[in-house]
């Protein structure tokens, strides 16, 4: 699959054992490309732990971390026919499979993060969890994946007319690369792999992310200035396949849905804490970090949103349930 290392033996043997029975007990597998020491690991921890406390040691997870069987999107498949039972992806990841998902990468859909989780714990966000079933991908909860700002190696951006001809690293994402293009810079789709040399040899001029992920690439090593504009929020999403959901009892249903949610709470505290840390390491390592006026940012990227209500005008009573929230 994709030249991935996941041989049709694989696969066959997570089908069966996906959800085996072990003496009364179910094994649920869980796969998802993070490394052990990321905040949303550490989430799925407490998933784990909580669902066999509920359960009475009855449903279990076993967790295959670090991309063991395959990308977002391979392992997205993967639950699709029933080979593994859950997965954390990213919501942008999960827009090529469920459409309501691309609203939450809208660039400053969110006031700030209450307003953020306040619409993704209530109504709207649960009904956009549901949204997935029908293409056998059943979201529980959502994870805290912060807010992505600009980062560049010799030019710091105070205002969005600092972009101008610089080129910037985004995912191979067309609304990021339309809100970078809108603010004036370059988007420069880029395999993210391949970052920290690039921005080192010169080929782009910076990217975007959250403060972990800026530090856990070394990325902070070559780009010396931090721009904390936070023009988007992309939250990750825990699911689990509905083939795997329709095999539960209602019992076992209820547990996994308190589990996910109260690992969701936990998991903002793991992501809180891992930001604190994560720019102390930049700031000591001699990282500008600049607060600008997020209000220019953000209204140099209307555009962005106008152009999604055109393209997917089925999405614009879901955009304004968001805003009134």
């Amino acid at each position: 699959m994709h030249n991935k290392p996941i041989t049709l033996l694989l696969i066959v043997l997570t089908f069966f054992l996906s959800c085996k029975k072990e003496s009364g007990e179910k094994v649920l597998y869980l796969a998802h490309t993070l490394p052990q020491t990321h905040p949303v690991h550490k989430g799925i921890l407490k998933f784990q732990e909580v669902l066999a406390k509920k359960s009475g040691n009855t449903l279990k997870i076993k967790i295959f971390p670090d991309g063991q069987l395959g990308s977002e999107r391979e392992v997205l498949e993967l639950l699709q026919i029933g080979s593994v039972a859950i997965t954390k992806v990213s919501a942008a990841t999960l827009s090529n499979f469920v459409p309501e998902y691309h609203v939450l990468g809208i660039p400053y859909l969110f006031k700030n993060k209450q307003h953020q989780f306040d619409v993704l714990e209530g109504p709207v966000g649960k009904s956009i969890l549901e949204k997935g079933s029908k293409f056998w991908l059943r979201g529980l909860c959502y994870y805290d994946a912060g807010s992505r700002s600009f980062y560049t190696s010799s030019k710091a951006i105070r205002k969005p007319e600092d972009l101008k001809g610089l080129k910037i690293r985004v995912m191979n994402n067309q609304m990021a690369i339309n809100m970078v293009n809108a603010m004036g810079g370059s988007a420069t789709p880029m395999a993210y792999g391949e970052l920290y040399t690039a921005i080192q040899q010169g080929v782009v001029d910076g990217a975007e992310n959250n403060p972990p992920s800026f530090v856990s690439s070394n990325h902070y090593e070559v780009s010396k200035y931090y721009t904390i504009d936070e023009h988007s929020a992309v939250p990750d999403v825990l699911l689990i396949s509905t083939k795997y959901w329709e095999k539960l009892s209602e019992q076992e249903r209820k547990w996994v849905e308190a589990a996910a949610a109260e690992s969701s709470q936990a998991q903002k505290e793991y992501w809180r804490a891992s930001v604190e840390a994560s720019m102390k390491t930049a700031k000591a390592a001699g990282v500008e970090v600049i607060i600008p006026e997020k209000a220019l940012f953000a209204e140099k990227s209307k555009s962005v949103l106008e152009d999604f209500k055109k393209d997917y005008p089925e999405m614009v009573p879901l955009i304004n349930q968001i805003k009134a929230e």
